[in-house]
């Protein structure tokens, strides 16, 4: 019986201690902090979203003991999320325990630094500018609301011209944004990290210049990329990657989902993007930079996209009508309305195109009988897939004039109506026209007489393609008969 009872009480030390120096592993040693700066990294990836977001990897090398260790990971961005804060070892992931995250950005600035010396000694260096001799004396910081308030020598001192001197910067005071962890390393070895994050005040866009022929049938398009970057970080080397596509996100966060999964393999070396190379991503796409670049922080900087040369184009003059005019039975119609010139691009690749193009801003110029580049125009496209067209509105047609006129209107029955319209369309150019002309048609409509064929596109919507010749003019009229 006494050798059990001396028995239990060897096995209760045992776990006493095992217990004790798990509570001191918990705890970090009284060593500082380990800083961890942009000195130490071994590279990092940029992917840069359309909306003002941008995905940051940045792997660095540290060296730890084993043990609890407070480190410092310091030179990442001012705009950072740090909800979507990740760290990972890329070379012992089992060995590296996080215990404790946290995101220190009470930046120093000087109302900052004196406002943790309030109720402190500190010295101030004073001149005597009769003589210029220059002495310290020491005061105690009473209040810095507004302007400091100083006790030197039993006499209170508001607004002194004196230069204050501090001893140091508290710790919980940073000069840039750190990310700080406590971490538990299990072995004394040299390893590489990887933390991850989102960040705001970076961005991408596209932007197109396409040069017209003199024929106005083609051209050469060629693409860039305008990355601006006000993150409040400097991203060297770095491996960049571009999404495009109208991403959801969360309005009561600021982060984006959970992470996205690849839906396709990367785009065959048939793709003529000169220095991105494009493959699907889910259900949007993905440019990567062949190479890297260095991205600094308050820079906009361009990349090339693409080039495409001899691609085909079709130009459109076309004569909108507006809803209101069968609504409005007592209002005059506007008549002179002006007919919109429009640039239509085939996607395709047998178009030396065939690309999914990003959203952005398509610019176009044409070369004049000197063969200087003029700016003819310019619209927003937005995020076009292979095989699609975009329209691309140049402005309004000057020598080519539309006239819209509304000839009779008559009500037949309570809910039953006939109304007739006359358009005039006009061409003062040296050469032959092609006039589109939409109308709007609402309700249960009915043609009853049409001065030219006619096309109904959509349930409400019929549409006539006008030959309109140099110098003349060309009347379409029709009636219809509407019930609502």
């Amino acid at each position: 019986m006494k050798k059990i009872s001396v028995l239990v009480v060897i096995l209760m030390t045992i776990v006493l201690s095992l217990r004790k120096e798990d509570s001191l592993a918990a705890k970090p040693s009284g060593a500082a902090p380990t800083s961890i700066t942009q000195d130490e990294q071994k590279g990092v990836s940029l992917t840069v979203y359309n909306q003002n977001l941008g995905l940051v990897k940045d792997n660095r090398e540290i060296r730890l003991g084993a043990g609890v260790h407070e480190i410092r990971f310091m030179d990442v961005a001012s705009q950072i999320n740090p909800t979507t804060v990740h760290l990972k070892s890329l070379t012992d992931p089992q060995g590296l325990k996080i215990l404790e995250q946290n995101y220190e950005y009470d930046l120093l600035n000087p109302q900052k630094l004196l406002d943790k010396y309030v109720g402190k000694k500190i010295k101030i260096l004073d001149k005597n500018y009769y003589t210029g001799e220059e002495r310290i004396v020491e005061a105690t910081l009473l209040s810095n609301n507004g302007s400091p308030i100083f006790q030197i020598d039993g006499s209170i001192h508001l607004g002194h011209p004196g230069r204050v001197i501090l001893p140091e910067i508290p710790d919980n005071l940073i000069a840039k944004p750190t990310l700080v962890w406590l971490l538990q390393n299990r072995a004394a070895r040299s390893q590489t990290v990887e933390a991850s994050y989102l960040t705001g005040g970076i961005s991408w866009k596209a932007d197109y210049v396409f040069v017209l022929n003199h024929k106005d049938d083609g051209g050469d398009l060629s693409g860039w990329v305008t990355i601006d970057n006000k993150s409040g970080a400097i991203y060297r080397d770095a491996t960049l990657k571009l999404v495009a596509g109208d991403i959801h996100r969360a309005r009561t966060r600021n982060e984006l989902h959970a992470t996205l999964d690849r839906a396709a393999k990367a785009a065959s070396a048939e793709t003529r993007l000169r220095e991105f190379t494009e493959e699907g991503f889910f259900e949007y796409h993905l440019y990567t930079l062949q190479g890297k670049s260095t991205i600094k922080d308050n820079q906009t900087k361009q990349l090339s996209l693409l080039s495409a040369t001899d691609v085909p184009v079709k130009k459109q003059l076309i004569y909108y009508g507006a809803q209101h005019y069968y609504r409005n039975r007592y209002g005059a119609p506007v008549s002179n309305q002006k007919v919109g010139v429009y640039l239509e691009v085939a996607n395709k690749k047998e178009h030396r195109m065939g690309l999914p193009l990003p959203k952005g801003i398509v610019r176009v110029y044409k070369a004049d009988e000197s063969g200087s580049l003029q700016f003819v125009g310019e619209d927003w496209i937005d995020h076009t897939p292979k095989d699609e067209k975009v329209k691309i509105k140049m402005g309004e047609a000057f020598d080519v004039v539309g006239e819209r006129i509304q000839k009779d209107w008559r009500q037949i029955a309570w809910n039953l109506y006939e109304v007739e319209w006359e358009i005039k369309l006009r061409n003062h150019k040296k050469e032959d026209a092609q006039v589109k002309v939409i109308e709007p048609v609402p309700g249960d409509w009915e043609m009853l007489r049409s001065s030219h064929s006619y096309e109904k596109i959509e349930a409400h919507t019929l549409q006539y393609v006008i030959d309109v010749p140099k110098d003349k003019e060309v009347k379409v009229n029709y009636r219809v008969r509407i019930k609502f």
